[in-house]
Order: C-alpha cells, then structure tokens, then sequence
C-alpha cells in the first residue's frame, strides 16, 4: 500500500471554522470510511499517528474537529474547558459529528467504498461516537475506546443503525460504574447489536502512549492492542472484508 498521508480538510459549520485531518492513502482503490473522534485533547500529534495506524490497515480515515480552527487545547485546564460545553450540550455535540461525516463522505480525495462507513473515538471522543450513533447516522458501526456512556436521551437508542462495541477499562476510575449497566439496559432495550468489552486491570486512556498517571490514566500496551484488534475484528465483519 502507498504510504499513508494526513491532509488538512477546512469547512464551516454555523459561520465558524473547522479544520480536520483525512489521513489516507493516495492512489490506493476506494476503502471504508472511518470517523474519528479524538480525545478531550482534540487534533494533534497522538490522534494524528493514530489515524495513520488505522488508515494503514486499509481505511480512510477522517479524524473530527469538535472544537474549531482556533481552538487547540495544550494542557489538560485548556482540554477540559474546550471539552465540557459540549458534553454539556449534546445538541451542539451530535451537529458538530453529523458535520464532519458529511465532510469524510463528501470530500473527493480519497475514495471511498459506497456503504461501508463506520466511526471510533476515544475517551470524549467515545462519547461522541456514541452520540453520532444515536441520531441515526448510516453508520455499520460505532466503537468506544475507554469513553464514558451516559446520554441525555437514552430512547435515542432505537435510531442505531449499525453494531456497538464499548473498548472498557474495568478498573477506569473517570467511567461511573453506574452508566455500564445503564448503557447494557439502554442497548437491549432499543435491539441493538452491541457487545461491551471490559479489560482487568486497565484504567483510563489505555491507549494512549502518552498517559502516565498510576490508578486513573495510563497507557497499557497489551490491552490497547486486545482492544484495537476487537475493533478490527468487527470492522472485518461488518464490512465484509
């Protein structure tokens, strides 16, 4: 395969500026699309070789901008208060996914394979997968990396389209132990296919080379790569590859 590029993709949600990143294969035949919703630290680095790991397994991948051109969070403090209003407001939060998958679907430099898109994210960004799941997008699947569960309309539930799978740190302090069972009742109450993987011993953020605090984040290597491969495994699936 060619080797894997990341390009910056600019569009305009609302009057305000939004730039994503589509990370793809030049030359190569039209492949899956995937929807990537990054961490509470939105683009950069770590979600960039992410997206490039993935895309080199035969995907294009476009990773979402959810919260604007200028805004780029360097610290947690700066994560947190560009994160929190969107958790806060879900509306806000579903737009701004709906917007970038029109974006991976609309975008002419890559191609793409014709109903086979699907979208992952982690932490923040599992919830927001979750949450573009629940507005009905065409969607074959949707998969949360150590994201949190909760929603405000959990009957949204029934406008899932495609499989579910929940990446879980089961010793993950910033997930409450209370929105796994609500989830399990919110998925079987609305017929979803859905599965809820939940590795002993990892924590928050296992995925992320980066994080490093003993108990509450940490990046655990063999969990992340049990979870990745879960991924995979059901994107094989669903697509039919």
């Amino acid at each position: 395969m060619s080797k894997v590029i990341v390009e910056s993709l600019v569009y305009h949600l609302s009057g305000k500026a939004y730039e994503s990143r589509l990370v793809y294969a030049p030359g190569a035949l039209p492949q899956p699309g995937l929807l990537m919703a990054p961490n509470w630290m939105g683009i950069g680095e770590g979600a960039e070789r992410i997206a490039k790991e993935v895309a080199s397994q035969g995907y294009v991948v476009l990773i979402a901008d959810l919260y604007g051109q200028s805004l780029r969070p360097s610290n947690a403090d700066e994560a947190g208060a560009a994160m929190m209003p969107l958790k806060n407001d879900r509306a806000e939060l579903r737009k701004r996914m709906e917007e970038a998958l029109a974006q991976l679907l609309g975008q002419s430099k890559a191609l793409l394979e014709p109903g086979k898109v699907a979208t992952f994210g982690f932490c923040f960004g599992g919830c927001c997968a979750l949450e573009l799941a629940r507005t009905g997008a065409d969607l074959q699947a949707t998969v949360s990396f150590h994201g949190t569960l909760d929603t405000p309309n959990p009957a949204d539930a029934k406008r899932i389209k495609g499989s579910v799978l929940v990446l879980h740190g089961a010793s993950d302090p910033l997930v409450p132990k209370e929105q796994l069972p609500a989830f399990e009742d919110e998925m079987n109450a609305a017929k979803v296919d859905w599965q809820l993987l939940s590795y002993g011993g990892a924590v928050h953020s296992f995925t992320d080379p980066a994080a490093n605090v003993p108990g509450k984040m940490q990046y655990d290597r063999r969990t992340s790569e049990r979870a990745f491969r879960a991924m995979f495994n059901l994107l094989d699936e669903v697509f039919q590859k």
